[in-house]
């Protein structure tokens, strides 16, 4: 069966780059046809321009007008080439972007199925909830902290020039205390002996009993 019918083609087919690829080798083929036919065409020019008239001079006349009508030919089927070309092309953009639109469609019906499935598990009301309690808290943190810089027993409003004069007669009390000291004046002298000779020079109030006469008491 295989050597009458032959084997199912298994290749795959051409995709449209593909085919554009293959128009454009054609297209490139073309070119190199036109650019031969000119270099011979400017090769005829120069010997005709040089000829006298004559038989030889119409002779390349003819090959010249047949190589314009070769090149006629060429440019008709490379510019219906390049149409076929462009038009493919225009289709593979096309199909491109369809392709890349039916992807974005894939990824945003997966990202809102993923959106619903989470947004399912949110209870909007406990949220609220909770957003009222830490409101409250921060409104009773507020008033903790107001209560705490409450001052007591301090007047709410206190002269400044109390406060220098009151700062004055304190200097004046450190540097009058301070005079003192240094000149002993106020300190009785028995504490001062007391404290510079002992225990010796202190004042007796009651005569100790002698043997002599034990009884006796000095007043």
């Amino acid at each position: 069966m295989n050597r009458l019918f032959g084997s199912k083609n298994t290749a795959p087919k051409p995709s449209l780059n593909d085919a554009v690829k293959n128009i454009d080798e054609r297209v490139g083929s073309f070119d190199v046809k036109l650019s031969k036919i000119n270099a011979e065409l400017s090769t005829y020019q120069q010997k005709i321009a040089r000829m006298r008239d004559g038989p030889g001079k119409s002779a390349l006349k003819q090959k010249a007008l047949k190589l314009l009508r070769q090149r006629k030919q060429v440019e008709a089927q490379k510019d219906q080439l390049e149409n076929q070309s462009w038009n493919m092309t225009q289709a593979a953009m096309t199909t491109d972007n369809l392709q890349n639109t039916m992807i974005t469609v894939d990824a945003m019906k997966a990202a809102n199925k993923q959106l619903k499935k989470t947004y399912g598990k949110i209870d909007v009301d406990k949220i609220e909830a909770l957003q009222d309690e830490m409101l409250d808290l921060i409104d009773k943190s507020n008033e903790l902290q107001e209560s705490l810089l409450t001052s007591y027993d301090v007047p709410d409003e206190i002269s400044e020039s109390e406060l220098d004069a009151e700062l004055d007669a304190l200097g004046e009390e450190m540097d009058f205390e301070s005079e003192m000291a240094e000149s002993g004046v106020g300190v009785p002298s028995y504490l001062n002996d007391g404290e510079q000779l002992g225990n010796e020079n202190l004042p007796t109030f009651i005569d100790e009993p002698t043997d002599e006469n034990p009884a006796k008491v000095a007043i």
